[in-house]
């Protein structure tokens, strides 16, 4: 009898988290020619981007709706996912550092901006906490998803403010089982008094351990996306290779291959580039890349590119001078 009234209670939560509003918010997206800004690429503002039906490019509607499926297919049973997005780092006290998306959060979304939270689990479905904005941060910011976008776009079956996230999270927390989460998240949610005492009684989970086996697999999009990522920084690295006969400074052989990936189409790079000449390329992470390459010097380049979430990463050692000195071993393809 406990047992199925602490069902019946779960069902319960679990109706009225799925119908009832919690605060539920229509907001007024941003128009231009009648194309709606979600705070990134969409069909119908980068239709040289994204093809209808994709929610970021290369990657379908469906195809994110596969991913959540097989997550709650893995996690053991009446478990509750909570996956945050990566938090915004600060150039200064005002300046941000471009925004680099949770892998993890990006993976199951889609979603490519700051600040919101995603819950996953069989009884509520697919939810996504959406960041609260006001007329100042437009100004600063420019449109991003609210929970609109969230349900419209990104096809969250509920979506409401952050704010409203710790009237709504505790709850379904207590009703699960199990939670798991990205642990190195500083996410505000890990200070509900809910989340700590699940975390006391061990029901508090690491998500990677699910989400990694998931991502070791990849679908026919994700390698489509992996092979022009490494397309575009081996075009990009040989642009530079040349370049380096008459440019001999590590600095602006790092300029080069960062320049030519971004304009084949790369969001960023994958990593701060490796360019060690001489005895600098000996070193593993070496990220000074501040020195001269003397003649007869060999140079090291390790060097990879984002596309669309996707990384790429390529290691190739050549003479700046354009051949191999009788000592040096050649390390060039024959």
């Amino acid at each position: 009898m406990a047992m199925a009234a602490r069902l019946l209670r779960a069902t319960e939560v679990a109706s009225r988290f799925l119908s009832a509003s919690h605060g539920f918010v229509q907001r007024a997206a941003y128009t231009a020619g009648g194309i709606v800004d979600v705070g990134q690429p969409t069909p119908q503002s980068h239709p040289e981007l994204l093809a209808d039906g994709e929610i970021t490019p290369g990657i379908t509607n469906e195809e994110y709706i596969s991913r959540r499926k097989k997550l709650l297919e893995v996690l053991p049973e009446k478990s509750l996912a909570i996956i945050a997005s990566a938090d915004q780092q600060m150039m200064t006290d005002v300046v941000p550092y471009p925004f680099r998306q949770n892998g993890d959060y990006l993976y199951i979304t889609g979603c490519t901006q700051p600040g919101g939270v995603a819950v996953l689990s069989e009884e509520t479905g697919f939810c996504m906490f959406m960041p609260d904005t006001n007329k100042e941060d437009l100004v600063w910011q420019g449109e991003t998803a609210g929970v609109e976008a969230a349900v419209d776009f990104f096809k969250a079956d509920k979506a409401f403010p952050l704010s409203q996230m710790q009237k709504i999270l505790p709850e379904l927390i207590e009703q699960s089982k199990g939670v798991y989460h990205n642990v190195n998240t500083t996410s505000s949610y890990k200070n509900l008094d809910a989340f700590r005492r699940a975390s006391l009684n061990n029901k508090v989970k690491d998500l990677t351990n699910y989400t990694d086996e998931l991502r070791w697999v990849k679908s026919k999009s994700e390698i489509k996306l992996m092979r022009e990522s490494a397309s575009i920084v081996s075009q990009s690295l040989l642009q530079t290779m040349l370049m380096s006969r008459t440019h001999r400074e590590e600095s602006q052989l790092a300029a080069k291959i960062e320049y030519e990936c971004k304009m084949r189409g790369a969001q960023r790079m994958a990593f701060h580039p490796v360019v060690g000449g001489g005895a600098n390329g000996s070193i593993i992470h070496y990220s000074r890349n501040d020195r001269k390459i003397r003649t007869g010097d060999l140079l090291l380049m390790d060097v990879g590119c984002e596309y669309h979430g996707y990384l790429s990463d390529l290691t190739r050692t050549w003479p700046p001078c354009g051949r191999f000195s009788p000592a040096q071993p050649n390390t060039g393809d024959k």
